[in-house]
């Protein structure tokens, strides 16, 4: 059986052996450090790690790392990054943690006098910084650069700056992309981008250099409650383009991928839900479910939908909206006991994480323990399907080496896969 087919197995609920995904995606990945000591352990070739995710800075998993680890999902994914410059012409950087690595050609940072690093939109340098990491920190946070609000003057057009149909040049990467991956043995994860309704990550814009409209993150939360016809409008118009460059790239990509990345909105604190079932209702549920049924009438991919917390009340209306996959699956959270999830929800949706807990077992536990964590989520999410191993969100800097190597030894002893 290839890697791919006990993929699709597990998203269409037929029994197999459990596929795991170990960093494909931007909320399924592992920090440059991480990488760097994984492929050393596993006597990889040394050399400095590509950063293609700057923002959380996620490091590439090459395909002699996806072998050694045994993933069987690749990542189909865009030329451009959070910060708006694209990934080409890569050059060396010296992390504040002493790594050397590589970074895009536009990665331009500047230090202040305490060490920390700010980096820049479309790596202009006379724009105001859109990134901070703190000196002692191993991810950039955005820098929010809201300009004062007038609130006669406020107009949707302005937080939809960044929702424009697919250019020659993404059409160009995109072909090129969907050639590397089509073919492989492995299931394909695309993330073409611009369906993130709400995404509180993407609100600030630190891929745009001076970007208008409602960019505070309060301020955004504060407008689902006080400014809905406004979010309605941005909704809307976003809704459209997608829409639109969907078409374009379902024309590109066919059957060559199988997962579709549609949003990566957080609804779930630790121990609630950012919003009421209704308020999800009234500006969510209409968009989301008119992608979700254009991706279900014109492709085959199935619809991946991440959110953080205790979403355990918002899963039904997920469901409902025909979301395909739930993704993190953070166990710790409020009512996300593993048992009761699969028990009431794992013949309608596929979860794909919760397999150890990132804030705590896996960086903090004994690789004895981290290994009890994922064998006991495994007994309990694999039963008929429905799941995809992954880590509760990305393996974060700092996790020991060991204990990563016994998150994925435990996967393959349970599927019985000798060394």
């Amino acid at each position: 059986m290839t890697p791919r087919q006990k993929v699709l197995d597990a998203l269409n609920h037929r029994p197999g052996p459990v596929p795991a995904d170990f960093g494909s995606t931007g909320v399924t990945g592992i920090h440059v450090s991480c990488v760097e000591a994984l492929r050393r352990h596993y006597g990889l070739s040394e050399h400095p790690v590509k950063v293609w995710e700057p923002f959380q800075m996620l490091g590439e998993i090459e395909p002699d790392l996806v072998d050694a680890l045994g993933s069987d999902v690749i990542s189909a994914g865009g030329r451009g990054t959070m910060f708006g410059f694209p990934q080409e012409n890569w050059k060396e950087w010296r992390t504040p943690w002493g790594q050397t690595v590589l970074v895009p050609g536009a990665f331009n940072v500047t230090r202040d006098a305490a060490g920390d690093v700010f980096i820049y939109p479309q790596g202009d340098m006379t724009a105001p910084a859109s990134g901070h990491m703190p000196r002692n920190g191993f991810f950039f946070d955005a820098v929010v650069r809201q300009e004062p609000i007038d609130e006669d003057r406020l107009d949707p057009a302005d937080n939809c700056e960044e929702f424009k149909p697919i250019s020659a040049e993404d059409i160009a990467h995109w072909e090129l992309e969907i050639a590397r991956v089509r073919g492989s043995d492995r299931a394909v994860h695309a993330s073409f981008g611009g369906t993130g309704f709400g995404d509180i990550a993407l609100v600030p814009a630190a891929f745009l250099k001076q970007p208008r409209g409602i960019r505070d993150v309060t301020e955004w939360y504060v407008s689902l409650v006080e400014r809905r016809d406004y979010v309605h409008a941005v909704f809307e118009y976003q809704c459209e383009v997608a829409l639109r460059n969907l078409e374009t790239f379902a024309a590109i990509a066919g059957d060559a991928v199988d997962v579709l990345f549609v949003c990566g909105t957080d609804f779930g604190t630790q121990a609630s839900q950012f919003c009421s079932r209704a308020t999800f209702d009234e500006l969510w549920t209409p968009y989301y479910r008119r992608v979700n049924d254009w991706v279900h009438a014109h492709t085959t991919w199935k619809t991946f939908k991440h959110t953080c917390g205790a979403v355990r009340p918002l899963i039904p209306n997920l469901i409902e909206c025909g979301f395909d996959i739930l993704n993190p699956v953070q166990c710790s959270a409020t009512g996300m006991e593993p048992a009761r999830l699969k028990a009431d929800f794992g013949d309608r949706i596929v979860f794909w994480g919760g397999g150890i807990d990132t804030q705590h077992t896996l960086p903090f536990g004994t690789p004895e323990q981290v290994r009890a964590e994922a064998l006991e989520r495994l007994r309990i999410f694999s039963p008929g399907g429905g799941f995809v191993f992954n880590t509760v969100h990305n393996i974060q800097a700092g996790t020991p080496v060991e204990n990563i190597v016994a998150l994925v030894d435990a996967v393959h002893e349970f599927n019985g896969v000798t060394a």
